[in-house]
């Protein structure tokens, strides 16, 4: 009996072993990365490198401070009109250029390698210039950044339809707008939610810098303000949540949603 339950005996292997391995090692790299923290922290400055200990007390202030989370709300507000004004843009501009074939070299040639080209610190300043200090302006500067990603990918999406299925579906029906809505949209529903996921994280990385130089309010703003008063547990905290939040909704939401679209329509999406 010793012999046998011996003989059954395996070495830990494969995935879970694997993820076991990970995690060790993240949580030994966290530890190595909050005891540099604190040593460093000992030596320098507050105002250079806040201890933890002080930075923990802003993360308290930051989430009971009616003012501060208004400025958070701010941000989110940004983020989700430009998102949702770009995405429907370069919606627009792809479908165009995809069935209105005189339009694909002015959008795709001349108009995409343009706004991806140009910086978001340039439209940012631009948009001071035009609108001023507002909302408008940190708005402008995060959609014509963001409008590049959705014409490209849209552009892959619409690129990569089935024609033999597309001309099965004109078999049946010549209504351009009813073969759109039950053929082409849901094929490129993966597409366009990748699309969404890249806006997302790239979107909360333009919007600090807008609403530094051209915001009234906002988390950038009140980087720029804490910036001023010497404020860095402030910088921190901004910066910790932002890392944290772009990095829980992409794992814990975005990619099992992006994953689950995937396999439901057959498409693979990066």
């Amino acid at each position: 009996m010793g012999a046998g339950a011996q003989g059954l005996t395996r070495t830990p292997h494969g995935p879970a072993a694997g993820s076991g391995t990970k995690a060790a090692v993240a949580a030994a790299a966290l530890a190595a990365s909050l005891a540099l923290w604190f040593a460093a922290s000992a030596r320098l400055p507050a105002y250079v490198l806040p201890p933890p200990g002080e930075v923990a007390w802003a993360v308290a202030d930051f989430f009971s401070n009616a003012r501060k989370l208004g400025h958070l709300g701010a941000t989110l507000r940004n983020i989700g009109v430009a998102i949702a004004l770009s995405f429907t843009l370069g919606s627009v501009l792809a479908f165009a250029a995809h069935y209105a074939r005189w339009s694909e070299p002015t959008i795709h040639r001349r108009l995409s390698p343009f706004l991806n080209s140009f910086s978001g610190v340039g439209w940012t300043l631009l948009a001071v210039i035009w609108f001023g200090v507002s909302m408008t302006t940190v708005v402008f500067a995060i959609s014509v950044v963001l409008l590049p990603f959705a014409l490209i990918n849209l552009r892959e999406g619409l690129q990569a339809l089935d024609r033999e299925l597309g001309e099965m579906a004109e078999s049946f029906t010549r209504t351009r707008r009813r073969i759109i809505a039950t053929v082409v949209v849901p094929a490129i529903v993966p597409f366009a939610f990748a699309t969404l996921r890249i806006m997302f994280g790239v979107a909360w990385k333009v919007t600090l810098t807008a609403e530094l130089f051209g915001g009234n309010q906002g988390l950038g703003y009140m980087i720029n303000l804490a910036r001023q008063d010497f404020d860095t547990a402030t910088i921190f905290v901004v910066i910790l949540f932002v890392i944290m939040s772009v990095y829980s909704a992409d794992r814990v939401l975005l990619a099992p949603v992006e994953r689950w679209l995937a396999r439901r329509y057959g498409t693979a999406t990066s």
